[in-house]
Parts: structure tokens; C-alpha cells; sequence
């Protein structure tokens, strides 16, 4: 494997990190608390870097989203382009790529995802939706939300619509996130002709109109939901491990930093030997998810299976993901515990990171089950 980024990733990674490391300030941050930095989003689009992932791969996303981590800029970058440009591109139909992808490369739409599939969410011969998502990030700032329903087929509602509600969450986490509730909504199967048509008038079906089977199936066979739903699974572990990879770059920086200028007995805090033996720990920890996540995505770029290393990326960012996070607020010492410092929110990214796709005992327990099931074809 070779995880040298293109000329393209390269470029593109460049004009991120100039971004967000110019408008994703602490003032702007506290200013934006919870919701989406709305001239920060307009700017990512405007740049083309949203566009711009469908050219660079998952590969080239990871790398966008590890500057959106060491800045914990409020954009739902990761989720947009993972729920909505990429899973349409890849299982939508010729119809919803020429209707829906055009307004996820400019921003115009934005897109999230109710996962993993919990067995809430039913959905009925007339391709409506019922059920409750307790827990949705950026739902509060999403146009569109492609949902995981109970058989793990994949449904895109549009949150303005009768029958979608959407709820914000008293929460400190920074995802401006929400509980959708669906009673019977009129939905599109990705990558199905059947289902509402997002770019009409709320309701409006698709009838006949020309579509693929969810999956890649070939016409007449069963579809492939539950295939295209582990697809996109595997596809937000990896772009969201990425992401934790950036949020503990960022965290053990300013570890690092304050521990290089903090003066303990006249020497810096970072000549103890129990503070250097903490944060190599956390650089290694980070290093291990950022590799794992690599090797996840360029797997996935070359349409390599790549579900156990999805998983084992998943694993990396939620168990070593919050021992940096932790350790880096431990090595600031009393400033550590103030809610107003940047660490604090490098913590809370992480501990939301940490828990999102599933924890890290019940991604080692799918881990394992996977592992048994290949292991005995």
C-alpha cells in the first residue's frame, strides 16, 4: 500500500488546512457554540473542496477532515459528503446523481445520516418511513437525511417535509445535533426509482422513472440495501475516524505547546519525563488511528473489500481517540478543566467521536463476528 497523497489530495488538503486554520478561530467557534459556522461552510463550497471529493476519494476526504479536527471548525463537512455526495454517487440512481449531487458539491443541500440502522425505523409498502432516531448530528443545519432503516435499506428523506420532524437536543456536544421522528414520510430508496422526488413538490413520486437496483444489483434480482447500507457504514467509520485523527492531532498540539511554555521549578513542564512519556503515548495512539484509517480508505478507493479495516479504524478512534483527548486535557493541568479553553472542545469532539458508529467493545464485537464469518467460508 502506498498512502502518498496525489498531486490533487495534496492541493486540496493544502487549501483546507489555509481554511480552516484562518476562519475556524476561538472567537468564531465560541461565537458559532453548537450549530454551523455559516461563512465557513459558504467558503469550504465556494473553494470547491466539497466538490472536489468525488475527484480525491475517500482517501482525499480523510485528509480534508483531519484539518477540520485540528480546529474543530462547526461544519458538517464530514457528514455531507459522506451521507449525501458520496453515497449517492456511488448507489444513487443516473436520476438522483443528476438531481441531488449538484447541490451537495455547492453546499446548497446539506446532507446527514441517521446510523447505524438501531430497528426503530420501518418502512412501509408506499415507501414511507416510521420510527424515531434519538441521536442525528447536524440535523438542526441539514437539508436532506439519508436514513438506515430496520431491514438496513436506505431511504433519503427531506427534513422540511410533512411527516419528517426534527427536534434539536439539549446537549453539550458541538453537533448541532437532533431527534428526528419520521410517521409515515415520504421517502427515496437510494438508488430505487420508487420514493419521493426530493427536487419536486413535497410528495411528488418518482412513478417510473428510469433507476438502478440499491446495490449494483442487476435488474430483476433482489436488491442489495443491506449491501449498499454496510457499503456507506464503512465508508462514515473511515471518513469520521479521520476526522478523530485530526480532532487528537490538534488536542495533543496544544498539549504540547502549553506544556513547552508552562514553567514548573523553573523548566518547562515538558522536560518531566512522566509528561513526555504521556504525550508519546498519545502521539502513537494518534498515529495508529491515522494509519488505520488510511489503509481503510484506500482500500475503499480501489473497490477492495475493506469492512474489517473500517472497523478496525472505528476501533482506533473511539478507544485510543479518547485516551488523547483525555490525556491532552490531563497534561494542561488546572487550565484543563476550564470549560472556555480550546482542549475542552478538542475533548468533547472526541468523546462525541468516541461514541458515534458504535463504542469501542461493540465495534470489537462486530470486528469479531466478521472475522468468524470469513474466516469459515
Amino acid at each position: 500500500m502506498d498512502f502518498t497523497p496525489t498531486e490533487e489530495q495534496t492541493a486540496a488538503q493544502g487549501l483546507a488546512a489555509r481554511i480552516f486554520g484562518d476562519l475556524s478561530t476561538h472567537d468564531r467557534l465560541v461565537a458559532a457554540g453548537t450549530g454551523t459556522d455559516a461563512e465557513l461552510w459558504k467558503e469550504l463550497c465556494a473553494a470547491g473542496l466539497t466538490g472536489a471529493v468525488e475527484e480525491i476519494g475517500l482517501l482525499g476526504l480523510v485528509l480534508l477532515l483531519e484539518e477540520q479536527g485540528r480546529t474543530t471548525a462547526q461544519v458538517p463537512f464530514a457528514s455531507s459528503c459522506v451521507y449525501g455526495l458520496l453515497a449517492v454517487a456511488e448507489h444513487g440512481t443516473d436520476e438522483q446523481r443528476e438531481r441531488l449531487l449538484p447541490r451537495f458539491r455547492d453546499g446548497t443541500a446539506v446532507a446527514t445520516g441517521a446510523f447505524p440502522a438501531g430497528g426503530t425505523v420501518q418502512a412501509d409498502a408506499e415507501a414511507g418511513l416510521s420510527g424515531t432516531v434519538p441521536m442525528v448530528p447536524w440535523l438542526r443545519e441539514a437539508t436532506h437525511v439519508l436514513v438506515a432503516a430496520a431491514d438496513r435499506s436506505l431511504w433519503i428523506v427531506r427534513t422540511g417535509d410533512t411527516g419528517v420532524l426534527t427536534e434539536p437536543v439539549e446537549t453539550t456536544a458541538p453537533w448541532s445535533a437532533g431527534r428526528l421522528v419520521l410517521s409515515g414520510a415520504p421517502a427515496e430508496r437510494l438508488g430505487e426509482a420508487s420514493g419521493e422526488q426530493l427536487g419536486g413538490a413535497p410528495g411528488e413520486r418518482l412513478g417510473g422513472a428510469p433507476g438502478e437496483p440499491l446495490g449494483g444489483a442487476a435488474p430483476g434480482e433482489q436488491t442489495g440495501g443491506a449491501e449498499a447500507y454496510e457499503k456507506v457504514l464503512a465508508m462514515a467509520r473511515t471518513a469520521f475516524a479521520g476526522l478523530q485523527a485530526g480532532v487528537c492531532a490538534g488536542s495533543l498540539a496544544r498539549a504540547v505547546e502549553h506544556t513547552n511554555t508552562r514553567e514548573q521549578f523553573g523548566r518547562p513542564l515538558s522536560t518531566n519525563q512522566g509528561v513526555l512519556l504521556r504525550a508519546a503515548d498519545a502521539h502513537m495512539d494518534t498515529e495508529a488511528i491515522r494509519v488505520t484509517a488510511y489503509e481503510a480508505a484506500w482500500l475503499h478507493d480501489r473497490a477492495l473489500p475493506c469492512a474489517a479495516q473500517a472497523l478496525t479504524a472505528a476501533w482506533w478512534a473511539s478507544e485510543a481517540g479518547k485516551r488523547v483527548v483525555h490525556a491532552a486535557q490531563h497534561l494542561h493541568g488546572g487550565t484543563g478543566a476550564d470549560l472556555d479553553h480550546p482542549v475542552h472542545r478538542h475533548f468533547l469532539w472526541g468523546r462525541q467521536l468516541d461514541a458515534y458508529l458504535g463504542c469501542g467493545s461493540e465495534v470489537l464485537q462486530e470486528l469479531g463476528g466478521l472475522l468468524v464469518k470469513e474466516g469459515s467460508r
